[in-house]
Formats: structure tokens, sequence, C-alpha cells
């Protein structure tokens, strides 16, 4: 096992496949990270999304639940990147198979630069609305080519440069996201009272779908966890990290999704920066929060969006970490993410994750049955960096475990991920045990 090696440090953009062996993180430091890297936008329309299904006391009770079930799935995939120093598509290689890990490869990678795109759209918005304001310059394309350029070179410095960048900005994001709050309350308290603590709303499959849409943001997260948790020194338990998981991305979770749950309530339109342009009448204060926005899509497409394919296209084509996000960055550009803001965005959206939540929910399944009932937490290193060896080709326990979770999770779109759990790590178990043509891969 790579051991952390206290003291130690890393150059920028040093990041490669091997065994982590220089650890840059410590409890606050990791705990900072995932708080500045979970202010996503798409939480903001995930709660566009239930107005009108649940009132605010199960609005923020979905919200709340959501979070908890994300901090115990985060700590316990995450579990075999914080013991071995592993990322993600080497983990996915003891249950999928060299060859086979291109598909939890491909279905988080997918994801991740679908929001990339969007939150960078979002962000360039922001910085366009605050250079029309002050300066009378307004070119959206402009900005939002810059923005993205300016993220893919934030990108290439690697851990230790998203390390100081979630550090630093996690009291400028706390700050803005409680001011920004307040102005929603203030300006919209008044006509939002009666309709959202009054009406009935839905404590039926309603209300779990929406837990499992404010959980199925961070379900890709919780598949590549190992990506990060790799960075985290030793000597934290459990516990700890569950709580560090949860109680990190709570804040802005709640914050982002009860604000967009209110103001659209309020105004119907779920575009984050109409929304604020409205809510905020003091031109500086608006310009602060615009810029809030367009720092916390940095601090969020640089944890969340550009490590997870990055690892990918390393470990599918063999690049080094510096090209492969910048690849990533200019994939980003052919999301068309102008079509994701526009005033239906909020219920496609909301398809968006429900369907790939469908996919990343079997795979996070198998992952945990492997690494904790058919691996029993210990991992043969060596065998996992082999290419001729046991785990060479693909594991067709997997597959098909995958595909049985994915119909379950389909049949039961509203609360897809949940679906596929069972399902799909109880196929992955007994074909494991009993199937023949899974044999080598028991090793």
């Amino acid at each position: 096992m790579a051991a952390s090696e206290p003291g130690a440090s890393k150059a920028l953009g040093e990041e490669s496949l091997a065994p982590q062996k220089t650890r840059i993180m410590g409890r606050t430091s990791y705990f900072l990270a995932w708080f500045g890297g979970c202010v996503s936008i798409g939480t903001f329309a995930m709660g566009s999304s239930v107005v009108g299904t649940l009132n605010l006391i199960q609005a923020t009770l979905a919200i709340a639940i959501g979070c908890f079930v994300i901090g115990i799935a985060l700590a316990i995939n995450g579990a075999a990147g914080y013991k071995y120093g592993i990322p993600f598509m080497v983990q996915a290689r003891s249950a999928f198979g060299f060859a086979g890990t291109r598909l939890p490869g491909l279905v988080r990678a997918v994801p991740a630069v679908v929001w990339y795109g969007f939150q960078s759209w979002i962000g360039a918005g922001a910085l366009n609305m605050v250079s029309a304001t002050l300066f009378g310059f307004d070119n959206l394309v402009f900005y939002f080519i810059t923005f993205q350029f300016l993220q893919i070179g934030l990108s290439v410095m690697g851990f230790q440069g998203i390390k100081w960048l979630e550090n630093i900005g996690s009291a400028f994001i706390l700050a803005s996201l409680t001011y920004m709050f307040y102005a929603t309350v203030q300006r919209y308290g008044d006509e939002l009272s009666a309709s959202l603590l009054t009406m009935e709303g839905s404590w039926g499959m309603p209300f779990w779908g929406a837990t499992m849409l404010f959980l199925g943001i961070y379900s890709t997260m919780m598949l590549n966890v190992s990506d990060y948790s790799r960075e985290h020194k030793h000597g934290t338990g459990p516990g700890i990290l569950t709580t560090i998981y949860a109680m990190s991305i709570l804040p802005c979770t709640l914050f982002m999704g009860l604000i967009g749950y209110m103001v659209s309530e309020a105004t119907g339109t779920a575009d984050p920066i109409q929304v604020f342009a409205n809510a905020v009448d003091n031109t500086p204060l608006l310009m602060t929060t615009l810029l809030f926005i367009a720092f916390a899509q940095v601090t969020t497409n640089v944890l969340n969006n550009v490590v997870p394919p990055t690892y990918v296209l390393m470990d599918v084509f063999k690049l080094k970490f510096s090209t492969s996000t910048v690849i990533v960055g200019l994939l980003a550009f052919a999301t068309f993410p102008w079509k994701l803001v526009q005033p239906d965005s909020a219920a496609g959206l909301q398809l968006f994750v429900q369907t790939y939540s469908a996919f990343l929910g079997p795979i996070f399944a198998i992952l945990v049955v492997d690494y904790y009932l058919i691996r029993r937490r210990t991992l043969d290193l060596g065998k996992l960096y082999d290419e001729n060896g046991p785990y060479q080709g693909v594991n067709k326990a997997a597959l098909v475990a995958t595909a049985v979770g994915i119909v379950a999770a389909l049949s039961f779109s509203a609360v897809s991920w949940y679906a596929s759990l069972v399902p799909a790590g109880l196929t992955y178990y007994l074909l494991m045990k009993h199937w023949a043509p899974c044999q080598r891969f028991r090793q």
C-alpha cells in the first residue's frame, strides 16, 4: 500500500494513475475542497424542478436526506482509493477488467463534460452581465470562450492547484451564498410564504424522487470518489469521512436548491443569471453576486467535471494529465450549453439526471460489492496494474449486472439510482460466486 509522506508536496500537474504516494490534503483542506467544489448551478435547476410538487419543508428535507445518503456513499466507495491511493479507473479494473473499465469510464465522463459546458456557460453569462453593466461591453460568446480557456489553464495545474483554489475560495462562497439566500427571501418572501408553506405537497414517490434528484447531481462523484480520496492523508476513520462529505456538501446544496426552488416559484424562471439580476437591486451587490456565480463554476468544474474524464482519457489513450485536461476542456464546447439554459431547461436537466443516474447506480453497487464482499477490502495492486494478469479483458459478470441494474432503474425512473442498487449488486455477487466464466476475476 502506498503510504503518505508527511510534509511532502508534489509539483503542479504531477498526476498519474499510479498509487498515490504524496497526499496533500488534511481533514480541513479536504473538507474545504469538497465545500468549494459542490456549488453546482445544476442544484439550482433541480430546486426549480420540484416547484409545485413539494412544499418548503418537504424540499428542505429532500435536500438534507439526499446529502446524508451522498455522504455515506462517498465514504463507502472512496475507501479503496483512500486505503490504496488508486484512482477510480484502476479501482474499477477488479470488477470490470482492463478493457471493461471503458464502460464505467464513459458513463462517468459524459455527464461530467455536459455539466462542464453547462456551468461554464452560466459562469460566462455572469461575467458578461458584469461587463455589460459596468463597461457596456456585451459579448457572451467572447466571455464563454475566454472563461473556458481560463478553466483549462487552471485544470492543468492538477490537484495542487485545485487544493488552493477550493480552500481560498470557500469563505467567499459561503458569504455569497448566505447573502443570496437572504436577498431572495427579502425580495420574494411575502409572496412565497403563503404558497410554499401552506401547500400540501407530497410525502410519497415525488418526495423520494426529489431526494434522488439532489443526490443524482453527485451520483457521478460517488462513482469516482477514489480520484479525490487518494489525495487525503491517512488517519481519518469512516465515520469522520462520512461527516466530512455530508457536511461539506449540505450547506451549498441546501442554499442553492432552496434559492432555485423559491425564486422559480415566484418568477417562473430557471435562469440563475436573470433570477439574481431581478432579486438584487443594489448594483455593487449584484456585481459581487454575479462574480460569485462565475467563481463557483470554476471551483466546481475543476474538481468535479475535469478530473474524472481526464483520468478516463489517461487510462484509455495513455495520455498525459495536462494533455487530457485540455481535450476535456475543448470537448465542453461541443455540449451546446446555451440550449440547457432555456426556460424549459429545468425539466430537461431533471430528465438528464434521472437518466444518467440509471447507469451510475448499478456501477456504484458493483464497485461496492466487489470491494467489500468479493475482495474483502483487500486488493492486489500488482494485478490491478498488470494488463496481462487475471483482470485483462472484460468481466462479463459486471456487464450483466450493469444491464440488470439499468433495467430496474429505468422501470422506476423517478428513483432510478435507488432502484438499481440491489438488483445490480445482488446479480454481480451471485455471478461472481457461481458463474464459471468469472473464475479468473475472483482472484
